[in-house]
């Protein structure tokens, strides 16, 4: 992928998305700046937001605020690629553009991971948002269902989904609370080979269904585990801004899946800086696999 995170410090990234150069915050880089700020003025948009400003926050927790462009040339919308998949990336005022690039090991995993099994797989993805872990199943021959609460979410997969061309490929889109939708497959008898989840610390659904991580995650969880084939080859957990470590993914994967062989991992989501190094750790991941 076409990424880059060139240096941090002092509350912020600087990171290259294709062609184009992005200053935004991160509060949790608490440490300095390795490269002048000649450098950092090669930005071609910088965010800036006002933490103070309560009516600023998405349902997800994230702080509004506004891109402001030192490129006029550059545009609200450009391109960026991975492998076969081509993404449409946007300066939202959440501060994110659509992708998150610490999480394209993953993809390459799930698109090995269905290659090897010779068959047909159906894959849930919970929490898609744009879909690059969709692409990458579908785009490996998986069937899938494609789940996200967001309206402008979806139809930015779609957008996404039309430029990797993959329009063809057998993709469900759902516009639903996972909790509910997963609630309802237990009952239609729908099992998955695969099952992907990115949930957000709290949010709402369509309808106003609240989410809160520490309650909900483990329900949901226990819907997955009952949405499950006979032969499952993965489940894989994202989580950001949530107060514990990848331990609690990785304990609470091992209790609800004790009964299948396989292997329980866990880690963070991590970016390697250009400038000096450094480990930046943005969220956390559990997975079991066969």
């Amino acid at each position: 992928m076409d990424y880059e995170l060139i240096d941090s410090g002092n509350g912020r990234r600087l990171e290259k998305f294709a062609d184009y150069i992005l200053d935004r915050p991160d509060p949790q880089i608490v440490w300095d700046k390795k490269l002048g700020e000649d450098e950092w003025d090669k930005a071609d948009a910088v965010f800036t937001r006002t933490f103070n400003d309560k009516q600023s926050l998405t349902n997800q927790g994230f702080a509004k605020g506004k891109w402001i462009k030192n490129n006029p040339q550059m545009p609200d919308s450009w391109q960026i690629t991975h492998n076969n998949l081509k993404f449409i990336l946007k300066l939202t005022p959440f501060k994110h553009t659509g992708i998150f690039p610490e999480q394209s090991w993953q993809w390459d995993l799930i698109s090995e991971k269905i290659k090897k099994e010779k068959r047909e797989v159906n894959i849930l993805n919970l929490f898609g948002y744009t879909g690059a872990a969709t692409l990458a199943a579908c785009s490996a021959g998986a069937k899938i269902t494609h789940v996200d609460a967001s309206k402008p979410a979806i139809t930015w997969f779609r957008e996404n989904q039309k430029l990797s061309g993959l329009m063809e490929k057998p993709v469900r889109i759902i516009i639903d609370d996972c909790l509910k939708f997963t609630q309802r497959e237990i009952k239609r008898g729908v099992t998955y080979d695969g099952i992907i989840m990115d949930p957000p610390v709290y949010g709402h659904g369509p309808n106003g269904e609240t989410w809160k991580f520490n309650e909900d995650f483990p329900k949901l969880l226990e819907n997955c585990i009952n949405l499950l084939s006979k032969d499952p080859i993965f489940v894989i957990c994202n989580a950001y801004a949530i107060s514990t470590s990848s331990l609690t993914l990785a304990n609470i994967l091992k209790d609800k899946l004790a009964n299948l062989d396989g292997t329980v991992t866990n880690g963070e989501l991590m970016i390697i800086e250009k400038s000096a190094g450094r480990t930046l750790s943005t969220g956390i991941w559990g997975m079991w696999s066969k």
